[in-house]
């Protein structure tokens, strides 16, 4: 019985051993072909590999974040056009790189297989190099390069603000890329207008897919997503949470189209959730989370808000769906599907 016992103990570590190592055989799955270095800037133009060196030459620092530094370049096998790449830095464990990284990345590869008009277009996986000593690897996704995200377009936009029909055209666009991610299971965890790129032609692309991931029915996921200004309820309190978090920022959002502001300025966690409560109400106490990590009575004495007042000029059915991406409880909150069959959009649907 002891052998029988130890026997299942050491078929047990070998299956998590197998689960969790990365061989160079998996990650040629990713890209077999292409190899690029630590640091764009130094090492392109410096220790790259000649391939690197051919194929992009590196123009300039569009950001960085706690996710990835990303750069603009140029590809000189496709006559020069712009490309985004974006560096990112994978650790390892003893045992290897989790595999569940690789997984997430080739699900985002294999998305880029239905062209969505909607998503960011991922054009390729460079491996970078290894880092021993830190316990490290570097990958390069390369992406198509788009000049604006949704924030600077508001920043551009002159007075009065965008139109309403301009609204409910960007409105529909984010939706149907949200709605393309969820009805693959990716929920993205991290939407705001940052990440929401706009082409010369009005054309909108989810971007940034660094905090995204696979969802699984009433999965307990990091807390630590989103930011703080477009972080749902559920998130801020550290509970189960799913795809309704990105129809939480979708609102925020959607407000902010209009406004031209950010609706929820939180400084930290707790006063984030205390603005959110002060428009939306204190929750009903049944429908507080038994999960959470903060109590009810913390937040018990907010009275909600005329939420037709932060929108005044949209029409009703605009109201209607915003109120409806603002549920406290997210089982009740509106569904990307459900939103584009919303009267709000009818007009601008395909007639089936």
């Amino acid at each position: 019985m002891a052998n029988l016992e130890k026997s299942k103990d050491e078929n047990q570590i070998k299956l998590k051993q197998r689960e969790h190592v990365v061989t160079e055989e998996i990650l040629s799955t990713i890209d077999h072909n292409n190899k690029t270095n630590d640091d764009y800037k130094t090492d392109i133009n410096h220790n790259s590999t000649n391939d690197m060196k051919i194929k992009y030459e590196q123009i300039a620092l569009i950001g960085s974040g706690a996710y990835g530094t990303v750069y603009k370049a140029a590809d000189r096998q496709n006559e020069g056009r712009f490309v985004a790449l974006k560096k990112i830095r994978i650790p390892t464990t003893e045992i290897g790189v989790p595999v569940s990284i690789v997984r997430e990345i080739s699900v985002l590869k294999q998305l880029q297989s239905f062209d969505h008009p909607n998503v960011v277009k991922l054009l390729d996986i460079c491996h970078g190099n290894n880092f021993e000593l830190e316990k490290q690897f570097t990958l390069f996704l390369v992406f198509e390069h788009i000049e604006q995200d949704l924030s600077s377009y508001l920043q551009r936009c002159p007075a009065p603000g965008l139109g309403l029909d301009k609204i409910k055209d960007l409105m529909f666009q984010i939706m149907t890329g949200v709605d393309f991610l969820h009805s693959n299971r990716i929920v993205h965890r991290d939407i705001k207008p940052a990440n929401i790129l706009i082409t010369n032609r009005g054309q909108v692309k989810l971007a940034d897919f660094g905090l995204a991931r696979i969802y699984i029915q009433a999965q307990r996921l990091t807390a630590v997503v989103v930011t703080l200004w477009y972080r749902a309820p559920e998130v801020l309190l550290t509970t189960t949470y799913g795809t309704p978090v990105d129809i939480w920022s979708c609102g925020c959002i959607f407000a902010e189209l209009y406004n031209r502001k950010p609706l929820f300025c939180g400084q930290s966690e707790t006063d984030q959730l205390c603005k959110i409560f002060d428009i939306i109400g204190s929750p009903d106490p049944s429908e507080w989370p038994n999960d959470s990590v903060l109590p009810l009575s913390n937040f018990s004495n907010f009275k909600r808000r005329n939420l037709d007042n932060i929108m005044k000029d949209v029409c009703s059915d605009g109201r209607n769906l915003f109120k409806e991406m603002l549920i406290f409880n997210h089982s009740k909150r509106i569904g990307a599907c459900q939103a584009l069959n919303h009267d709000y959009f009818k007009d601008l649907r395909l007639p089936k």
